[in-house]
């Protein structure tokens, strides 16, 4: 079909019959919410798939960043990026905290451990990295810098599902990661998310502080909130983990196609796989110098939309040039020179499990002149 719109993701969804014969146990057991068979269930096979001690169940991928931040009980100050998507900052102002800004690393993305040092005062409390576009942060120079300065280290995973470095988790690292089960993401529980933990411990305050602070019938231990996963997405979650992986590879593939197309392609550039690295192919952004390619990135970015395909600039504008986090003295462009060259030069390319070899072809027609 010519004129069909190809989007820029498309959400994995699982197979409706099976599906509703598991919304007919629901219905048959009544128990629709307030941890279920379907909830704890899920949290065991992801605790296993994503191989992760223990992980706590959320209603959506923001949740998980303010409570990870009241377990920790973290005040002052936090040092984090601009680029990224805006839940990652809103959960600092959500808790009274300062957020800090600091630039990125051109190479991948991710925060730049080499800047962090020098933006930590003593009302810093933590760093709250992301793996951006499910990249994964250079994690030991970040531990490094924690533990120099006795801070906390908030993991922002929501595009890290499943994402390992020789073979070990990347949601494993820091004191606390979160999870993004948006509809958006690879693995999707319609709206969804997840706190990683450690140990028991911190699962149990995580699981009190999700479902108002209650210990037993009668005791309140914290003033929590309410953002406990119902059965119908736990039961949707089980079913889109049997496929994931299969989605993942279709990911793969048109990544593959995608870099085979264009890296003869003067004034585009995009990254490649990292050395050790298991990738979810969650995004593929590629960055226009229009020096080079003879047009810049928003006349590229209305030439796809006008032929049917939608493209995101994926993280523009930054975060800290919005009105609630422009005026910061980190916020300043002269203090984020690579993050803003990013932001103004990214596409993310339609990326999904469900793209054809003719979606490819029709969107990298709109490219390769």
């Amino acid at each position: 079909m010519e004129n069909k719109l190809i989007t820029v993701t498309s959400p994995l969804l699982p197979p409706l019959e099976e599906f509703q014969k598991m919304i007919a146990d629901i219905y048959a057991s009544k128990w629709i919410t307030n941890n279920g068979t379907f909830h704890r269930q899920l949290e065991k096979e992801l605790a296993a798939y994503l191989k992760v001690p223990y992980l706590s169940l959320f209603t959506n991928g923001t949740l998980p960043l303010i409570t990870a931040l009241q377990a920790l009980r973290i005040k002052g100050e936090v040092i984090t990026t601009p680029y990224s998507f805006v839940a990652t900052t809103h959960s600092l102002w959500w808790n009274g905290i300062k957020p800090v800004f600091v630039d990125i690393d051109p190479a991948t993305g991710n925060i730049d451990p080499n800047k962090i040092e020098a933006a930590i005062t003593p009302n810093t409390t933590a760093i709250m990295p992301v793996h951006v576009y499910g990249k994964p942060c250079d994690t030991e120079a970040i531990q490094e810098i924690a533990d120099k300065y006795g801070l906390k280290i908030i993991y922002d995973a929501a595009h890290a599902f499943g994402v390992e470095v020789n073979g070990e988790s990347i949601l494993n690292a820091g004191d606390l990661s979160t999870l993004s089960f948006h509809a958006t993401k690879v693995y999707n529980t319609i709206e969804g998310g997840a706190l990683v933990m450690h140990d028991e411990k911190m699962k149990k305050r995580i699981d009190y502080l999700k479902n108002f602070g209650f210990a037993d019938e009668v005791t309140v231990v914290a003033p929590g909130i309410n953002s406990k996963m119902d059965e119908m997405r736990s039961a949707y979650g089980l079913l889109n983990l049997k496929q994931v992986d299969t989605a993942i590879e279709a990911r793969h593939q048109v990544a593959v196609k995608y870099r085979e197309a264009l890296r003869p392609i003067d004034g585009i550039t995009f990254f490649d796989d990292m050395p050790g690295v298991k990738h979810n192919y969650s995004y593929f952004p590629i960055f226009i110098d229009e020096n080079k390619y003879g047009m810049t990135r928003d006349e590229l970015y209305f030439k796809m939309k006008e032929q049917g395909v939608l493209g995101r600039r994926y993280f523009y504008p930054l975060i800290s040039t919005f009105s609630t986090y422009k005026g910061l003295e980190s916020a300043s462009p002269s203090n984020l020179p690579n993050a803003h060259k990013m932001a103004d030069s990214v596409i993310c390319l339609p990326m999904h499990h469900a793209l054809t070899d003719e979606d490819i072809q029709r969107i990298l027609h709109c490219i390769v002149k």
